[in-house]
């Protein structure tokens, strides 16, 4: 089979995959989306680095190189046109771009029915600073969280209005969600890992302080992951459309969870590090499967 790894970054990622690839017979071609050219006048405009002679027949998704809006632009319509040819792409540009979008998750998430806190999104400060007047007061903030934005990078407690940033600071869009605290005091969330439709892996997530991201110095433990956690967050990832995702979830305070994110390029260097399940070779398993029960894409002609 010809693979593609896409990784623009995070070694030890990188080489997980590259190691579950490698153990299950296929010696993949690491690329960037960054490298791949669209040159038209001929039979195959798509030119994908390690590739001459055909497409790939699967695209195994690390990370998108970072730029301009115009250069992720490009590099998603990569994405797109490689589906289009017929290869296997994990994650699908679709999936990226509804998970990347904060907002879209969020309609996504509520639409399937399933349990989330309260999401409001606005263009204008004017409209997010009523809405805070309204929903927030001092011991009962909103978060605030940049639409685009991973690791807990950007986020912020609003309690008043005049809490907020300028419009500038938040691109011009302020995704703002309702703070759910623990009973217990205790700063503490979940990470689900679900791969293929299945939830393969878990762990509990526990801060110093609000956020719990393990890049931000959260610690992951072990956790005996309920049922109706590892179906809430199956549902979770199925209703936007991923492959493979990290699914984060908080206790609702009445004895049940709720879906915080959905995020299609996680990170699991914590989680590995208190869980049996081999993640990268789960990765690669589902995605190899997927690759070999696909039609294969066009050849190039010369």
């Amino acid at each position: 089979m010809r693979i593609g790894l896409a990784a623009d970054n995070g070694t030890w990622h990188k080489n997980r995959l590259l190691a579950a690839l490698r153990a299950s017979g296929v010696e993949p071609v690491l690329f960037s989306l960054a490298d791949v050219a669209v040159v038209t006048g001929g039979s195959e405009p798509l030119r994908v680095p390690g590739f001459p002679d055909a497409l790939p027949d699967g695209v195994l998704m690390r990370t998108i190189a970072g730029g301009t809006f115009e250069a992720t632009t490009m590099r998603l319509g990569v994405l797109h046109a490689l589906v289009a040819a017929g290869v296997t792409v994990w994650n699908a540009p679709t999936a990226i771009e509804r998970s990347v979008d904060k907002a879209a998750t969020s309609l996504l998430i509520d639409r399937a029915g399933l349990p989330t806190p309260e999401t409001w999104v606005f263009s204008k400060r004017e409209a997010a600073a009523s809405l805070v007047a309204a929903e927030a007061r001092p011991g009962a903030p909103l978060v605030l969280k940049p639409l685009f934005g991973s690791q807990g990078e950007g986020l912020a407690l609003i309690e008043r209005p005049e809490d907020l940033p300028d419009e500038e600071a938040v691109a011009r869009v302020y995704y703002l969600q309702r703070y759910v605290p623990r009973r217990d005091g205790l700063w503490r969330d979940y990470r689900v890992f679900v791969c293929d439709g299945r939830a393969i892996a878990g762990m509990i997530r526990e801060g110093d302080g609000w956020i719990t991201n393990v890049h931000r110095g959260g610690r992951p433990l072990p956790w005996a992951m309920p049922r109706a956690a590892a179906e809430l967050a199956e549902a979770a990832a199925a209703a936007v459309g991923v492959d493979y995702s990290g699914v984060d979830l908080v206790e609702d305070g009445e004895g049940g969870f709720s879906v915080l994110e959905v995020n299609s390029m996680p990170a699991w260097s914590g989680l590995q590090t208190v869980c049996e399940t081999d993640i990268a070779a789960a990765v690669v398993r589902g995605f190899l499967a997927a690759a070999r029960g696909a039609s294969r894409p066009r050849l190039v002609v010369a």
